[in-house]
């Protein structure tokens, strides 16, 4: 089989959509999904979710038979849980979704209750393989997984075989920002994020900047956002902010107010759409932070009624997305548009949110057909 190295996929033998730069290993590189000149601002824990690449994949077109992808893997799980499958899937225009599932590749462990610790075990690098596909030249999406660190070292293909990159497609381009709802770890593989559902669903360009934990309107994100290609934005916030108790009403609203004028500063006129929270039981009406109780429920932590004052439940939060939105429509922008988040899942839809915040595989699905439906058909605010 003919290899291409990781130098030789970063240079350009691939397209890798969804990367804005990359971390260089001994062995190979691993995507990061924002740019070189945030690093010296990103918190620790989010340059780890910055690390995964949840909607990162590789773009190609080959008339190869058999593809092989050598990476190592680092898994991230939560104690006492164990660790979940890395999986691959490739997408072949016209034709299946192919994945690969592997346990192998590191595992770290993180504490429940102090996710910036963690025990680290090794694990062997391994091949990603897809055999036996069918004959003739085909256009594939080979996404990352979602749910771990990710280091290319290198791909096969079958020797004579044609590999060339693919150019951005000329459909629309939508950037999607949000929390660990968006990042979407839980979904069984990388095309099951409810992002991915509704790209596919909707035929957009994703660019996908879920960062789990990690949406708390970060200037430096607002920056990324302003400099972007994007034809379609979309924000879904709030919920992070009040799992972390790190903004209240005062400082909120202005810092939501700051995040829409840098992006307004580079997109004047391209359609963004804010996203309220969805569902979350015991945020609704009471201020967080949240913490995940013994029975791996997010709860919110009970606190003295005399500091909760301008504190930030669930239902304000969407009020104040909706009076935000609504004050800046009234004063000359009519790109921008609300959508409730309750809408695309809600109090009907519990049953799919097993640890009381983040959705489960079936629900990430619902989700995404939702938001297609809402954001991109006709039927709905028709930005597709």
């Amino acid at each position: 089989m003919r290899r291409y190295s990781a130098e030789q996929l970063q240079g350009g033998a691939v397209s890798i959509f969804g990367a804005l730069d990359y971390d260089t290993r001994s062995q190979g590189i691993s995507p990061r999904r924002l740019p070189a000149w945030t690093r010296p601002q990103l918190p620790g824990t989010m340059d780890a979710m910055v690390r995964i690449p949840s909607g990162v994949r590789l773009a190609f077109q080959t008339d190869a038979r058999n593809i092989r992808l050598s990476v190592q893997t680092t898994s991230l799980t939560t104690s006492p849980q164990t660790p979940r499958p890395v999986t691959f899937d490739l997408v072949i225009r016209g034709g299946k979704t192919l994945s690969s599932a592997s346990d192998l590749g590191n595992a770290m462990f993180l504490d429940r209750n102090d996710p910036g610790q963690f025990r680290l075990v090794r694990g062997e690098a391994y091949e990603v393989t897809f055999s036996d596909l069918e004959p003739g030249l085909k256009q594939c999406e080979l996404w990352l997984p979602h749910n771990a660190f990710v280091e290319l070292r290198g791909l096969e293909v079958d020797d004579g075989a044609l590999l060339s990159a693919i150019a951005v497609p000329e459909t629309r381009r939508w950037l999607h920002y949000g929390s660990s709802i968006s990042h979407c770890l839980e979904a069984e593989q990388p095309t099951g994020t409810w992002p991915a559902v509704a790209a596919r669903l909707s035929g957009m360009h994703l660019q996908s900047l879920g960062f789990g934990g990690q949406c708390h309107l970060d200037p430096f994100v607002a920056r990324t956002i302003r400099d972007s290609d994007a034809d379609v934005i979309s924000l879904k916030v709030g919920i992070n902010v009040i799992n972390m108790d790190s903004m209240r009403e005062r400082v909120f609203t202005p810092a939501l107010h700051g995040f829409l004028d840098t992006i307004r500063e580079g997109k004047p006129n391209t359609p963004v759409v804010l996203v309220s929270p969805i569902f979350c039981p015991s945020a609704e009406l009471r201020p967080g932070p949240t913490l995940p109780n013994s029975d791996g429920k997010f709860v919110t932590l009970a606190g003295h009624e005399a500091v909760q004052g301008n504190c930030l439940t669930l239902v304000r939060v969407r009020e104040l997305i909706a009076e935000i939105v609504h004050a800046r429509q009234a004063a000359g922008d009519p790109h921008l548009h609300y959508l409730d988040g309750l809408t695309m899942f809600g109090a009907a839809d519990a049953d799919d949110l097993p640890d009381d915040l983040h959705p489960n595989p079936a629900g990430y699905q619902r989700l995404g057909e939702r938001f297609s439906r809402a954001v991109f058909s006709s039927a709905g605010l028709g930005l597709g």
